[in-house]
């Protein structure tokens, strides 16, 4: 085995060394690094794995995508806010319930659980900013469990979803203020006034993960953007920025950005908890709201750069990096310097009743870091790393002293960027991924649709190299790497962990049985034939279809797509799912398994009869 990937890597190395030697090709531009050392750096050899799973959000797609690190393979698609016919997520009753009649969803930021500060493999969580819910993914088997909301009071959940230290909260809040409750109709000329909007902590348990509406604080009509929670010193707070403190309608790009200062916000997540036990809140939209007007000392305001995209806490948890996208500064604040200010009272004013900070007072650095900062990550050598949107680079830049090292260029237009943990208080400080939002030049032309581009960047030397250009699903808005060997995951389900009472494990109980208009259909699925492979009703019955895939073997998945009745399940091995339809077409229609399982794959088929 040594000697075969001995050779593959030697002929990449060779064609690398013709390639490197060549003359450029059109299209080959922007950041480059040496070919050799990037084809080193980033070849799995067939049969090894990869170090990091990549989990991107999909964005409007409403899916996660996930690829390994460095190979930067596409591995798989977790269906979450929209149908997946691949896996027949949104056609069994079971995922049509968590979809709650929404048929797309707007994916953003997934955030992994932690324990301690640092990922513990056990959920991912990610927000739909279009519809306001909030999804948490199993990462045992990588399915969607919980789909919550949509979340009261809450329209546009971008700033979301970011665990706290131990996955106490996932913070939410409203991208998009409006009149509370929803459905209320306020004329958009009273928008400074009589629109709201709203941060929130949902609450996870710690056993279950399920999640619960745990608070939310009322705030001013801001459009609030991102978050991030705190660690160590800092891990009982949560952090957001916002844009148009104008409080401005009509067209934003002028109107809300008038002035130099926008906000950070603050919270003490304990405060809100006492706040809501003391009776300190309001009934709004069915659930308890906290004004700061009635509660005191709830939230803060950190003044930042106007309009601030991203803030991001360090791994040591003392400084909240905020970055506004028209400034060409990184703004560092000092967290004991924040809670200095708020005991001494160190305010400028406030917005309805949320006392602003001195800026002078919790200040730390001003980091010149280029054009269009949105967003930092870090390494384990003490760096942070900014991506530029509108310089089309990441700059590299040292906590503590300020300084900024090095700037790669990217291809271009980046967004988000993510390192290798580097959410966590232990970044592994080896890869950084760019999330550029547009790709022009790069890739063979697939039309006016182009992917996204994605790209692998060194980040182990003093110098950041550009490794690898990967093309992904759109659109991916955010990213967390985590260490492969901190997750698990099963690839059967075990027998004993099936307690659908449903399910059936011989062929021998498989049955239909009817009553009245009502005919349930009890099946199994295995090599090669589903039992019963034939099922009568009734034009106008309800047909209940529970079905066992009772295989244990890896990889064997089985599917059900009925002909011409819109019916696409699939089974993975140990599982049961249900599917209900009315049988309101009659006459003849085939079934038949959709996932290759056997030789005998196309002879797993069975009929339905309506007579």
């Amino acid at each position: 085995m040594k000697s075969m990937l001995s050779f593959a890597m030697v002929a990449v190395l060779i064609t690398a060394m013709f390639i490197g030697c060549g003359d450029d090709k059109k299209g080959r531009g922007g950041a480059r690094s040496d070919v050799q050392e990037a084809a080193q750096k980033t070849y799995v050899a067939p049969g090894d794995l990869d170090e990091y799973y990549f989990f991107a959000s999909g964005g409007h797609s409403g899916q996660v995508y996930i690829y390994g690190v460095p190979s930067m393979r596409h591995l798989s698609t977790i269906p979450v806010f929209a149908p997946y016919p691949a896996t027949g997520y949104g056609f069994d009753k079971e995922s049509k319930a968590m979809l709650g009649g929404f048929t797309w969803g707007d994916a953003h930021h997934p955030s992994i659980s932690e324990t301690d500060g640092d990922y513990d493999g056990r959920w991912l969580f990610i927000s739909d900013n279009a519809n306001n819910r909030m999804a948490r993914i199993d990462l045992r088997d990588f399915k969607t469990k919980e789909i919550f909301g949509p979340i009261p009071n809450v329209s546009g959940n971008h700033c979301s979803s970011f665990v706290t230290e131990n996955t106490e909260y996932v913070l939410a809040g409203s991208r998009f203020s409006i009149p509370l409750p929803k459905g209320t109709f306020e004329k958009i000329e009273d928008y400074a006034t009589k629109y709201k909007g709203v941060v929130a902590g949902i609450a996870v348990d710690s056993k279950s993960g399920k999640m619960t509406l745990g608070w939310e604080i009322l705030m001013p009509p801001f459009n609030y953007d991102l978050g991030d929670a705190g660690k160590g010193p800092s891990k009982e707070w949560g952090f957001w920025t916002c844009y148009n403190s104008e409080r401005a309608t009509g067209k934003l790009e002028v109107t809300s950005t008038q002035k130099d200062r926008d906000y950070v916000v603050a919270v003490n997540w304990k405060n809100p908890e006492k706040a809501i036990k003391d009776g300190k809140f309001k009934m709004i939209g069915g659930v308890k709201v906290i004004d700061p007007k009635d509660a005191q000392g709830v939230v803060f305001l950190l003044p930042a750069a106007k309009s601030p995209h991203g803030v991001d806490i360090s791994p040591d948890g003392k400084y909240i990096i905020a970055s506004g996208k028209l400034q060409s500064i990184t703004t560092v604040f000092n967290f004991e310097k924040m809670l200095t200010a708020i005991e001494k009272k160190d305010f400028t004013g406030n917005e309805d009743g949320i006392p602003v900070l001195n800026y002078n007072s919790v200040k730390e650095a001003e980091v010149n870091v280029g054009l269009g900062p949105l967003h930092t990550q870090f390494d384990d050598k003490g760096f942070a790393y900014t991506s530029l949107f509108v310089e089309s680079a990441v700059c590299k830049w040292k906590l503590g002293t300020w300084e900024v090292v090095d700037k790669i260029p990217v291809s271009y237009n980046i967004g988000h960027l993510c390192a290798a943990e580097g959410d966590t208080k232990h970044p592994d400080g080896k890869y950084l991924i760019a999330l550029n939002k547009l790709s022009h030049g790069r890739h063979l032309s697939v039309g006016p649709s182009q992917p996204e581009a994605s790209q692998l960047i060194d980040i182990g030397g003093e110098k950041m190299g550009l490794l690898y250009d990967a093309f992904t699903e759109p659109e991916p808005h955010y990213a967390q790497i985590i260490k492969a060997d901190k997750l698990h995951p099963i690839e059967v389900y075990p027998k004993e962990e099936n307690k659908n009472p449903k399910a059936i494990w011989d062929v021998k109980d498989a049955k239909v049985v009817r009553n009245g208009k009502n005919v349930e259909v009890y099946m199994t699925a295995v090599r090669s034939s589903f039992e019963p492979n034939k099922i009568e009703v009734n034009k106008g019955d309800k047909v209940t279809i529970y079905i066992t895939n009772i295989e244990q073997t890896t990889d064997e998945l089985h599917g059900l797509g009925l002909s011409e009745y819109n019916i696409n399940i699939v089974v993975d091995p140990g599982e049961t799912k249900t599917f209900e339809f009315i049988a309101d077409k009659g006459g003849v229609f085939p079934y038949y398994c959709t996932n290759f399982c056997s030789a005998l794959h196309q002879e797993m088929q069975g009929y339905m009869l309506v007579k």
